[in-house]
């Protein structure tokens, strides 16, 4: 079956629940599931048994994943580098997100990025192809214009609409699974940036005011939940990175159903004040999250 083919059978109806999403109404599907924490911060172990301890703060993946249901997740996978270059999410916590998705029943999962460099040398040296595969979710292609429908922004500013791709218009489940690390053009790329992953037209972006942009596209598109991988952190010369003498071993990882959350705090682990990232702080203006760290209620566990 050719890929075109493959997202015709799978999500025919991308435009109709696309329109759901635009409404907002996405987020009754989880409405009254209650959260004991604001946010989860792990740290001292893999990024697989981090994820273990993480998710089982939150009650388990069952808390968002309903038998039978489509689940995409969304790492970064932008770079032709190995794992320990810090390119890109970590294979092992994604083989992990996959599993506890299929043991809460879902149906399928399926794991996309619009990639920087070639994609399926991106999908395969940053090891996550061979690890989703091995955890049976299943690897989508975003390499292609006719991959993306056509959304609008109603809250957007400075984005009025974007084209998004089909595989997570069709999804029941979106799980955001970024890399922290530093960049040249936002200082910092964590959860909300990594949502330019999710669109075809990137270049509007960075000529109509970046930061606001990334703000606005999170207006319209919450992840169910936000995953930070911060095992290997690139401190300098991100996105892409020289070499490994860019990347430092922080061994952490922050969980939150709240993307502004998870990037403040995200910034703070870096070192850096969530105030001083620019798209933070208007996301933050704009109510689309919270960055005030010390009103949340955080679960702290070291492994």
């Amino acid at each position: 079956m050719d890929r075109r083919t493959f997202f015709k059978k799978g999500f025919g109806a991308s435009v109709t629940i696309g329109a759901y999403f635009a409404t907002g109404k996405y987020s009754e599907l989880f409405a009254d599931q209650p959260h004991s924490y604001d946010l989860v911060a792990i740290k001292g172990g893999n990024p697989d048994i981090m994820f273990d301890k993480g998710i089982e703060a939150f009650g388990g993946m069952k808390e968002f994943i309903k038998k039978g249901q489509k689940v995409v997740v969304k790492p970064n996978i932008g770079w032709d580098v190995v794992p320990e270059r810090a390119g890109n999410t970590h294979p092992k916590l994604i083989s992990r997100i996959i599993k506890h998705c299929i043991d809460a029943g879902a149906k399928e999962v399926y794991v996309v990025d619009h990639t920087c460099d070639e994609w399926q040398r991106c999908y395969k040296n940053s090891g996550i192809e061979k690890a989703v595969k091995e955890a049976g979710g299943k690897i989508v292609p975003g390499n292609s214009e006719s991959y993306y429908q056509t959304v609008s922004i109603p809250n957007g500013k400075s984005l009025k609409t974007a084209k998004e791709h089909e595989v997570i218009l069709g999804a029941d489940v979106f799980i955001n699974v970024p890399i922290l690390k530093s960049h040249s053009g936002t200082t910092l790329t964590i959860a909300m940036k990594n949502l330019m992953g999710n669109v075809w037209d990137r270049k509007y972006w960075h000529r109509n005011d970046l930061h606001q942009c990334i703000a606005d596209f999170a207006t319209y598109r919450k992840p169910h939940l936000n995953i930070v991988d911060a095992y290997y952190v690139m401190k300098t010369n991100g996105p892409r990175g020289v070499s490994v003498e860019d990347v430092v071993s922080m061994k952490s990882q922050l969980i939150s159903t709240d993307i502004v959350a998870v990037d403040a705090a995200a910034a703070k682990l870096f070192g850096m004040k969530p105030e001083d990232i620019d798209h933070i702080q208007i996301a933050a203006d704009m109510k689309i999250g919270r960055k005030d760290l010390d009103k949340l209620k955080i679960n702290r566990i070291t492994v």
